[in-house]
């Protein structure tokens, strides 16, 4: 299984790397809207300032360093911690976890945060019961999200979400 969400992680960042951050070009599917408010921080680290984000739903765990865009789906289990950095496109980072959603609902959480952010969506892909999705920022060098959720083990779905707060 571990194999089948490498690859789709693979197929989308290769997908994903070869999209323009300014394209207009994107699916339109309806999101569930989220809660204004926000919740206790995970993963103490210190970054530069971030893009501007979207409220944290209240049952969905931010992550210290992360704009609110890239919190953590609602009552999910996080594999490790988050993994974070900084470069040339700004502060940055990785977060595995796994949740009963089906990827369909966790992209469509991830899609209403990265629109209520001003992010645009540049890649969207289906791949058997896998769904990855990708936004940025208009601006070149601008916030991104990319988000790859796939049926995992014992019924719950494998996410791995990355992203970028923009330089």
């Amino acid at each position: 299984m571990k194999r089948s969400v490498a690859a789709v992680a693979v197929a989308f960042t290769v997908g994903l790397s070869g999209c323009d951050s300014r394209s207009q070009a994107a699916p339109e599917i309806e999101a569930p809207a989220a809660t204004p408010e926000t919740t206790p921080a995970v993963d103490a680290a210190p970054t530069a300032p971030t893009a501007p984000s979207a409220p944290v739903a209240a049952d969905a765990l931010a992550i210290d360093g992360a704009p609110a865009f890239a919190a953590v789906y609602p009552g999910a289990q996080i594999d490790s911690p988050a993994t974070l950095a900084s470069g040339p496109t700004g502060p940055g980072g990785l977060v595995t976890f796994t949740t009963e959603a089906t990827p369909e609902t966790v992209i469509a959480f991830y899609r209403q945060r990265a629109e209520a952010a001003g992010l645009s969506p540049v890649m969207a892909m289906n791949q058997g019961e896998a769904r990855a999705y990708g936004a940025a920022a208009r601006k070149e060098n601008g916030a991104t999200l990319q988000v790859v959720a796939s049926p995992g083990e014992e019924g719950l779905t494998s996410v791995q979400l990355t992203w970028s707060g923009g330089a």
